[in-house]
């Protein structure tokens, strides 16, 4: 299992200082709205690539009105090996990673640390438009294939170059020969990885006991069809770029994927679910990746719920931890109160936050 053994944040949102010795057991915040429970949960969501649970810049990470930057250390236990990871950020710039002291990339995290989140801003997702669900897609999907992040941003970039030959009317087809075969190559990897995770998720959970609904999942395209090999979206490229050209932009690729998702057992769309059938699908969703990576993968993550234990009922929350404890988490959650979390007694530990003039207090407690 993958696990923080230490976690030390410096300057970070409204923690000025802030430290915890750690074991492998989950790990329950409470205290007030406001108080800086959330901000404790982003910084653990910078242990993977991108810019954490919030998509926040480093410099909307600063600690106000000090702007001195921040710095988030922690000893990640993974296996046999014990690893520091250090984040840092100097008067808002971009962070910087070191693994065991030598400098590293965003990428490199995921080949060491899966993070999975769900936070409340995703409670809309279902109903909201696409590239929300493909960010959460892109999650699942590297958290399985560390490479992805790589594939997406080869694909991205190489879009980018396209769209502004579009815009700027180049109809010359050399200038896009090229890019759209990097884009092919990317997009194709791409779609086969997003593939084999909702396989993997869907195998999770019909392999799998458990009181949270089953979800019923596929890929669609938002427009079109996405071809499978990288030969057929290169193709595909290349007769899209008149009707791209009217558009000024790409209207083919694995960009314009979506998520469809159902309430397995009622047969209805998760769209048109109700709110808490809705968290209910989620909570499945992440709790089958948390499995598949655990069971199947040997790769135990470490699971963010920002103040999801709110919205259960006492049975179902009950359930929730008997899950989390059956597969080894180590899950940071948050809560206002303390009770919220009182199934877990001994088998969690307990964070305690409040605000003190503007800066966020936090303590292990008994």
């Amino acid at each position: 299992m993958t696990y923080l053994t230490s976690l030390t944040i410096s300057h970070f949102r409204s923690h000025k200082q802030a430290k915890f010795s750690l074991d492998q057991r989950p790990v329950a915040i409470s205290g007030p709205n406001g108080s800086g429970k959330t901000n404790i949960l982003e910084a653990v969501s910078l242990f993977s690539p991108g810019r954490g649970l919030r998509g926040a810049s480093a410099e909307a990470m600063m600690r106000k009105p000090d702007g001195l930057g921040w710095k988030i250390t922690g000893h990640v236990a993974s296996g046999d090996r014990v690893m520091e990871m250090v984040f840092t950020s100097l008067n808002g710039a971009a962070r910087e990673v070191t693994i065991d002291g030598k400098s590293a990339t965003q990428l490199a995290l995921a080949q060491h640390s899966r993070v999975l989140w769900l936070v409340p801003s995703m409670d809309r997702l279902w109903i909201e438009g696409a590239e929300g669900r493909r960010r959460f897609l892109d999650r699942i999907t590297l958290s399985f294939f560390p490479k992805h992040a790589e594939n997406t941003l080869r694909y991205e970039k190489s879009m980018r170059e396209r769209n502004r030959l579009l815009k700027d009317q180049v109809r010359d087809p050399h200038w896009y020969k090229a890019l759209e075969r990097q884009m092919a190559e990317a997009g194709a990897a791409i779609n086969t990885a997003r593939e084999q995770a909702l396989e993997f998720i869907l195998a999770s959970q019909q392999g799998s006991t458990t009181e949270f609904p089953l979800a019923g999942l596929e890929l669609q395209q938002t427009e079109g069809f996405l071809p499978e090999t990288a030969e057929e979206l290169y193709d595909a490229f290349e007769e899209s770029r008149f009707r791209d050209l009217a558009a000024g932009r790409t209207m083919v690729g694995p960009h314009k994927t979506d998520v469809y998702g159902i309430y397995d057992a009622k047969g209805i769309p998760a769209s048109q679910c109700s709110t808490g059938e809705q968290k209910a699908l989620l909570i499945s969703i992440v709790l089958a990746n948390a499995r598949a990576l655990a069971f199947d993968h040997a790769k135990a993550p470490l699971l963010l719920l920002d103040e999801v234990s709110a919205h259960l009922d006492k049975d179902r929350r009950a359930a929730l931890y008997e899950e989390i404890c059956a597969l080894g988490l180590q899950a940071w959650m948050t809560g206002t109160e303390r009770d919220l979390f009182e199934e877990f007694g001994e088998r969690a530990q307990y964070i305690r936050v409040d605000e003190v003039d503007g800066i966020s207090e936090s303590a292990l407690t008994d």
